[in-house]
């Protein structure tokens, strides 16, 4: 371990005595790996085991080491504003059960045509005047395959917002070739959101008209290309706990870590199989998600994948103030902001200033570099 690392940790945490105290109920095993997480460089070579037992962790303590982390790779007092906007909306072909874009599904959303660049400058303007630092950009769309016209477009909003704002930015288009990908590097485009969305085991319940491993081949191309991965999942879909060890395994051994990583807690929508299913089990046999397991899942992030901006995204509407600030202190750094995600509510820019400023919190800069605080 380098010298300027154990040095860190000894001023991090109180002391070593105080590490101990906090892994005293945790099995040897557990304690050794999350030492070595926080200890070691970042990882790629995580075994699906090693996440468990992390996972597994009582909640104190996890959160505890998840906040070493946490300070040691970022300044725990920012958090990245983003903004997100439906550039075209419904009309997708596939049949993600809890999507409202589907074409599938009778959810009142409309296939629309691709908005014009001046509302898109207009939304933008307005996402930077309220501290908005990364705008993103959806399109409903199972790939860009015949889009040229749609891509060119999208360059020229990439390109506006970057030379005339500075403001980062994001797309998801769904499926790119490592050729549209370049395309959209090229443009100035920060990073590129695809989800991998659950656990591989649970993945196929959810979802059939897209793999799994199309999935991870979009975001090889995106990387390849020189972008930013933006890749997360959603909570709530019916999955397990063992569910949410497998869906951060998958992220935790990609070949680069996701520069960001979404957590999204299932809105569900009338008119979606997902909704439907929720509504038509029976209350004896209903497993809500559980809060703690969102809290998990983040802190499990944090330590396993210590450079990620790890970011609330949609559902956070409906938790309480004070969950979300658990969620920061779990290791959550990023939040998205505005009138509205895709299709459902958000928080708005007045409510999240106020939140942030009661929590000590502060906007994080656009092109804030990640690295060890050493």
């Amino acid at each position: 371990m380098r010298p300027s690392i154990t040095r860190f940790i000894q001023s991090a945490r109180p002391s070593k005595l105080a590490l101990a105290a906090n892994t005293q109920n945790v099995t040897s095993l557990a304690k050794n790996i999350i030492e070595r997480a926080i200890q070691d460089a970042p990882r790629n070579d995580w075994t699906r085991e090693e996440i468990r037992q992390i996972y597994e962790t009582p909640l104190q303590k996890l959160m505890f080491m998840s906040q070493l982390q946490h300070h040691k790779y970022h300044d725990p007092s920012e958090v990245q504003l983003c903004t997100l906007l439906n550039i075209k909306s419904g009309g997708c072909t596939e049949d993600c059960k809890y999507c409202s874009q589907s074409s599938r599904y009778d959810t009142g959303t409309k296939a629309e045509k691709m908005i014009k660049l001046e509302e898109v400058k207009k939304a933008a303007i307005k996402a930077k005047e309220n501290g908005s630092t990364r705008f993103c950009m959806g399109a409903a769309w199972r790939d860009m395959h015949g889009r040229k016209s749609g891509l060119k477009k999208i360059t020229e909003m990439v390109k506006w917002i970057n030379d005339e704002l500075k403001m980062e930015t994001c797309v998801t288009l769904g499926m790119v070739t490592e050729e549209q990908a370049t395309v959209l590097k090229d443009s100035g485009l920060t990073a590129y959101n695809h989800n991998i969305d659950t656990s591989r085991e649970h993945y196929p319940k959810v979802i059939s008209t897209r793999s799994y491993d199309d999935r991870l081949q979009t975001i090889k191309n995106v990387q390849n290309a020189g972008l930013k991965a933006c890749t997360g999942g959603i909570l709530g879909l019916g999955e397990t706990d063992d569910d949410h060890v497998g869906f951060l395994y998958t992220l935790a051994t990609m070949d680069k870590h996701p520069e960001s990583l979404p957590i999204n807690k299932l809105v569900p929508i009338k008119g979606t199989p997902m909704a439907e299913e929720i509504e038509n089990i029976p209350k004896s046999l209903k497993k809500s998600l559980r809060f703690e397991a969102i809290l998990k899942t983040i802190a499990t992030a944090r330590l396993i994948m210590p450079e990620s901006i790890i970011r609330l995204a949609a559902g956070r509407y409906s938790m309480r103030e004070h969950e979300q600030f658990l969620c920061f202190l779990a290791g959550c750094n990023a939040i998205f902001t505005g009138e509205q995600m895709l299709t459902t509510a958000c928080n708005g820019w007045e409510e999240d200033t106020a939140m942030l400023k009661k929590w000590g919190l502060k906007p994080m800069k656009s092109f804030k570099k990640h690295e060890l605080r050493v």
